[in-house]
């Protein structure tokens, strides 16, 4: 199985072992619930499981259950009916519906009030669901993949979260590992985004001085991926200079780290993680056999993941991913839809 982890960057040796549950799991129906701290990238997990899943030419639905008013959310899951509440002047479908036939993306279910648990139970169970305000039910062909950053059993414990809803979604557990616990990760996505914002702003390429290299490893980044992605962005406009020095770097994330003289030399990224950053390296024939591929197939994967890549840079835009494979949009497109990647 040609695995799509797109916009999930990293050669860590606990983010490869979620690569391995996630080929494992992606093809079934199971019901997942990924587990990790905010800004971990629970999302990009979740949509990685749809895109490679026997669903992902159908809907994938995300909803928020945290950032939802609670009188809200019940009519935002499984829709209502004309009448059914003030301002409830037609019938509508709610996101079960929507995803009928693909996947729905309960983010957040730790937020959910006891009283929707039980009904997100029956659909687990009865795989079922009724409008608020309605009188009949309506089978959901849907998988069902939660994520959330509390620790859903100290949750069953306190009494907040049901403890048979708890069991029915943690069918398949993945968990997220927090960014400092992936070692070379963090400098392979620091140059990643830096990149990819100097890109966009049309400035030259910046480039991590060795001791700012010391200090980013060693942050904490309390807001995972989410908070270097932003910090790297915020560094591309602001760095006046194309090397970037300890100096450019906030007090916040200085006082952190502490002493630079003491700091030890950033970990080194995995082999594969090191060539991104070092450059092109060509392929040999001992890296194909290591994978079990033939000419044919390395180059369509090979293919897949600058389309990929490209469309990733470019925000899903072809015109400008097009531009940056250096190929007509119409070519892109043709490649786009003979992978099935439209």
């Amino acid at each position: 199985m040609d695995l799509k982890t797109t916009g999930i960057i990293g050669q860590s040796t606990s983010l490869l072992e979620v690569f391995k549950v996630l080929a494992k799991v992606a093809p079934t129906d199971s019901t997942v619930l990924v587990t990790g701290e905010s800004g971990t990238g629970k999302e990009l997990l979740v949509r990685a499981l749809h895109s490679n899943s026997l669903r992902h030419q159908a809907p994938f639905v995300p909803i928020n259950c945290g950032a939802i008013p609670k009188e809200l959310l019940e009519s935002e899951l499984f829709g209502h009916e004309k009448g059914a509440f003030t301002h409830a002047i037609r019938s509508r479908p709610g996101r079960f519906e929507m995803a009928d036939g693909g996947t729905i993306f309960l983010d957040e279910i730790g937020e959910m009030d006891l009283p929707l648990q039980v009904k997100i139970l029956r659909v687990l169970q009865e795989k079922e669901i009724e409008r608020v305000g309605g009188t009949c039910t309506k089978k959901v062909d849907v998988r069902i993949v939660a994520a959330t950053n509390r620790d859903l059993e100290e949750e069953v414990r306190a009494g907040r979260f049901r403890e048979d809803l708890f069991y029915r979604l943690n069918v398949i557990p993945m968990h997220l590992p927090s960014l400092r616990d992936r070692g070379g990760d963090i400098l392979v996505l620091a140059e990643y985004f830096l990149e990819k914002f100097c890109e966009r702003k049309g400035r030259v390429k910046l480039c991590l001085a060795e001791d700012t290299r010391k200090v980013l490893a060693a942050y904490r980044w309390p807001g995972n991926v989410r908070e270097l992605e932003n910090f790297m962005e915020r560094l591309s406009i602001l760095c006046d200079e194309d090397l970037v020095q300890p100096s450019d770097l906030p007090a916040k994330i200085l006082d952190d780290v502490g002493d630079i003289v003491t700091l030890p030399e950033p970990p080194e990224p995995s082999q594969a993680a090191a060539a991104v950053q070092q450059g092109f390296v060509w392929p040999r024939i001992e890296h194909l056999r290591e994978h079990g591929l033939g000419l044919k197939e390395f180059l369509d994967l090979a293919e897949e993941k600058l389309l990929l890549e490209a469309l990733d840079m470019a925000d899903g835009v072809k015109n400008q991913a097009a531009e940056i494979l250096g190929v007509k949009r119409t070519t892109l497109i043709e490649k786009l839809k003979k992978k099935k990647l439209d």
